[in-house]
């Protein structure tokens, strides 16, 4: 019998639904597709009631008319009018926009995949676009909802500190590649991936005189579920999580080696003795518990509970009396400080009594087949880790992965918001937020009692506000809110289900802080935060994580972004895109979601342009042919115009256009903003696109139409003027649309043009009407109206005045913006910042530290002491009243110089007074 497979498995019971992702582009278009159907379909209907009322008219009036009738029947000749106004005006739905969406995504995804900016040679890993429908929406993502192990850190972990009977080994405040190295040539397993310097530790363990230490490291060699392969006379560990491979790859360099296990048995090198434990039970961990635990039998017979998790779960379970735990305590307070992930490990002895009778329940559970059963399992597994005695702490340093402050401060600077959602402790979290400026020296930190009081205030907004205003660090009111961030537990945000009404105010604060910290979270409390901005928000957004525990999070958001960790490849299977480096979401969002939105915007808007003022002439052609349903174009023009010889240039567009280079848009992140204000794309912007098709068809059609009235060219000419001055609106639209031109943009132009006059002419050939007279009917008419200069005449005047509304707006916009586009070269220099290392006053900071991750000597520097880069008042008033600011770049280096030298002065005064 086989248990706990298919949809019982753990990655399918923890991945959540499956949802299918639309964009919200995807969305609008949907709906103004639908009211051009229903358009279409009023428009068929009215012109069918003109050509019954028409064809009754007439028919009574003039014989000759009457044979028109079809059956002499008004009401079926109106019947089947309506049906070829159908036909006529099918060109106005976009069914074809829909194939050309397709490939557009396709191509776009391609581009991603393609981009070697975005190729992490290391790996050999490229990015990749694992859904190509989601492009557009890579330009307008308002949240950004990132996981931190793994994803923000390189989860390369090393072993480099740990506290035992209260004692701390280790120091972590020298970088690892600098850490001296202990000599450890007395343990044939060691392999030299110990990155902790504790020689002290080292004795106690070799000369038996700290029995805590040896049991310390018996549980980090026994309570685990790695399994050891022997390759070369070694063990090779394969874990399931890097977390535990660092704990026991650290106790094997200590001589506490895992040799190998069986179902019921674990075998342990303990400083060269080889000892057998039998494994009696395994609670392992998960999620909820957050904790694991073995219960093993001794060589010697006695019963130990060996068990490691967080700190918020293990030190809740103690005995009374603990010795040893307000040092523990501390350590782990300094731990977090450091950015050090922590684990506790305790020990429990069991007495033989116990043990049976825990046992026979256990076996009495596990036959179980109720609803109830794991809560149940749950309960008799919170019962056996009880009055446990604490050994000591790990602690497991994580860096920071290459590039993410300058990522996450750009992503910062283009309008995202940035949300950390993580399980490590809140100071760990916290710190993190500092080294990776997700948090700036002088943001306050807003805690769950004080955002528990603002959100059952009767307007929490107001609450706010009102708090943030009185604060000291609140140097400007207009930027209190954006030096705040909320700080949060994962027990904290469980009273969210009980008060869902506080759900819209929290996201309403929320938005107006500089970002979010949800610490200790699991992972449904993930995807349930994703689900409460979705829901009380607008805006789009992105998950970003590397694990099994990350995937469904990916899939609740709109984009779900996976790293190719060392996790697994979970995440990446059930995400949008994966990559391979955090600093990758820099080119991601900021060039190919911002050319992607404006590309797919332009082609939308342009597609709809070009087919409804293209096809709506037929409308104003019926009132002056007795709404016969007559074409206005000849069909092979009809059937080539969407299909060959308007679909070129418009795909090159869509493929190639940039308004900034890729280096401009990563200069310039505050561009980026125009995607999440929908500022390309939206109902307004498509109502004024169709408006100004219906203009573009009433000039297409009433200018040749006077022209030509009561004058000796026919019918046909006149249909080649429109069809002529059709073509060249359209181009001069796709012309005017197109920032960035090359070749390929000039020959697909050039083409479009050259294969309409060709394959008209050759529709109208003679030859071809013998062969099919049905067909090609228009016999030399393009012969005759090619040469005609009225013909051209009238073509260029259409065309020019169907355009003119674009090439007024292209022309106000470079009008309006050649002022600001001075003044980026003639921007004057910002006020000096004043830089003090005096303190002066308590800082709001509720974390002490942050750590810098960087190579090298890393230092931990007092949050108290961080430099302000707000200018004071005073500063403001006199850059602004200074008349010598407009003498030129060189007098204001000259005095900013002189300036700084100044506030040295003053500084060092200050200092002597002080002292």
């Amino acid at each position: 019998m086989v248990i706990y497979t298919g949809a019982d498995c753990k990655i399918l019971r923890n991945c959540g639904k499956l949802r299918v992702k639309t964009t919200q582009m995807e969305k609008i278009l949907n709906r103004v597709v639908i009211g051009i159907v229903l358009s279409l379909l009023l428009a068929a209907l009215l012109l069918a009631i003109g050509c019954g009322v028409f064809s009754s008219r007439t028919s009574t009036q003039t014989e000759v008319m009457s044979a028109l009738l079809v059956y002499g029947n008004p009401i079926y000749t109106a019947f089947l009018t309506y049906w070829s106004y159908i036909i006529l005006l099918s060109p106005v739905m976009p069914m074809a926009l829909y194939i050309s969406f397709e490939v557009v995504h396709v191509v776009h995804s391609l581009f991603i995949g393609w981009d070697i900016e975005m190729h992490w040679e290391q790996t050999d890993v490229p990015a990749q676009a694992r859904n190509t429908s989601l492009n557009e929406e890579l330009g307008q993502v308002g949240y950004l909802l990132s996981d931190k192990t793994g994803t923000l850190t390189e989860n390369r972990l090393l072993f480099r500190q740990c506290c035992i009977d209260g004692k701390i080994y280790g120091d972590a405040s020298i970088s690892a590649e600098e850490t001296e190295p202990m000599d450890l040539s007395w343990n044939p397993f060691s392999c030299g991936g110990l990155y902790m310097s504790a020689p002290r530790l080292v004795e106690k363990l070799r000369g038996q005189q700290c029995p805590v230490s040896r049991q310390f490291f018996t549980a980090l060699a026994l309570c685990h579920t790695v399994m050891a392969e022997w390759r070369q006379g070694a063990p090779v560990y394969q874990a399931a999580s890097p977390d535990e491979e660092a704990l026991v790859g650290a106790a094997r360099e200590l001589g506490w080696v895992f040799l190998s296990r069986t179902r019921n048995s674990l075998t342990v090198s303990e400083l060269g003795v080889i000892r057998d434990y039998q494994l009696l039970a395994l609670l392992d961990f998960t999620s909820q518990r957050r904790r694991m635990s073995v219960l093993v039998r001794e060589p010697e017979g006695g019963l130990k509970l060996y068990c490691k998790g967080a700190d918020i779960v293990i030190l809740e379970r103690l005995q009374k009396n603990c010795p040893c735990l307000e040092s523990t305590e501390t350590a782990l307070e300094l731990f977090a400080h450091a950015c050090l992930r922590t684990l506790c490990v305790a020990v429990r002895s069991v007495p033989e009594a116990s043990w049976e009778q825990w046992s026979e329940t256990l076996d009495q559970y596990a036959t179980m087949t109720t609803c109830d059963r794991d809560n149940m399992l749950e309960a008799l597994y919170d019962d056996m880790e009880r009055e446990l005695q604490l050994l000591g702490v790990t602690a497991i340093e994580d860096r920071l992965q290459e590039g993410v402050p300058e990522t996450i401060a750009m992503l910062r600077d283009a309008g995202l918001k940035v949300w950390v959602l993580t399980g490590d402790k809140k100071e760990t979290a916290v710190n993190i937020g500092y080294s990776c400026k997700l948090l700036d020296p002088d943001t306050r930190l807003l805690e769950w009692q004080e955002l528990r009081q603002i959100l059952q205030s009767p307007d929490p907004e107001v609450s706010f506000f009102k708090a943030r205003q009185t604060e000291l660090w609140a140097v400007d009111r207009e930027t209190a809110g954006e030096k705040t961030a909320v700080v949060l537990t994962g027990p904290e945000l469980a009273e969210f289900d009980s008060r869902p009404e506080w759900g819209a105010a929290f996201m309403s604060l929320a938005g107006h802080c500089q970002s979010v910290l949800c610490c200790r979270v699991t992972p449904g409390q993930k995807a349930d935060i994703v689900t409460l901005v979705r829901k009380h928000t607008s805006s789009i957004t992105m998950t970003i994580g590397d694990g099994a525990n990350d995937v469904n999070m990916i899939k609740t958001a709109h984009i779900g972004v996976a790293l190719v960790g060392v996790e697994g490849s979970q995440a990446v299977q059930n995400a949008d895109f994966s990559l391979a480096q955090f600093r990758f979401l820099q080119r991601l969002l900021l060039v190919h979601g911002r050319w992607s939105y404006r590309r797919i915007s332009l082609f939308v808007r342009y597609f709809l342009y070009k087919t409804c003022s293209f096809a709506l002439v037929h409308i104003w052609f019926g009132f002056f042919n007795g709404f016969s349903a007559q074409s206005l174009y000849e069909s092979w023009f009809i059937a080539l115009y969407t299909a060959f010889y308007t679909s070129i240039p418009v795909q090159c567009m869509v493929f190639f256009e940039q308004d900034v280079s890729a280096e401009g848009s990563l200069k310039w992140p505050e561009l980026y903003k125009v995607g999440q204000r929908h500022g390309l794309f939206n109902p307004l912007v498509l109502s004024a696109t169709l408006i100004y098709a219906v203009y573009s068809s009433i000039v297409l059609f009433f200018i040749p139409f006077g022209v030509f009235y009561n004058s000796a060219l026919d019918y046909q000419t006149m249909a080649v003027t429109v069809a002529m001055a059709a073509m060249f609106t359209a181009t001069i639209e796709v012309m005017l649309l197109t920032r960035y031109w090359t070749k390929f943009n000039i020959a697909t132009v050039c083409v479009s043009l050259v294969l309409f006059f060709i394959c008209t002419r050759i529709t109208h050939s003679p030859r071809l009407f013998q062969k099919s007279p049905v067909d090609y009917y228009f016999i030399g008419a393009s012969d005759k109206a090619f040469i005609d200069p009225v013909v051209w005449l009238t073509a260029l005047l259409t065309a020019w005045t169907a355009v003119l509304p674009s090439v007024t707006v292209c022309a106000l916009s470079v009008i309006l913006t050649k002022q600001h586009k001075h003044k980026i070269h003639t921007t004057r220099l910002q006020p000096v910042e004043l830089k003090s290392k005096l303190r002066r006053g308590n800082s709001v900071r509720r974390s002490s530290y942050a750590l810098s991750q960087g190579r090298g000597p890393r230092h931990l520097t007092s949050g108290t002491s961080a430099h302000s880069r707000v200018p004071s008042v005073k500063d403001r008033v006199i850059a602004s009243n200074d008349p010598t600011d407009s003498q030129g770049p060189n007098h204001i280096k000259e005095k900013s110089d002189t300036l700084s030298y100044e506030r040295q002065n003053i500084s060092s005064k200050q200092m002597n007074h002080d002292g």
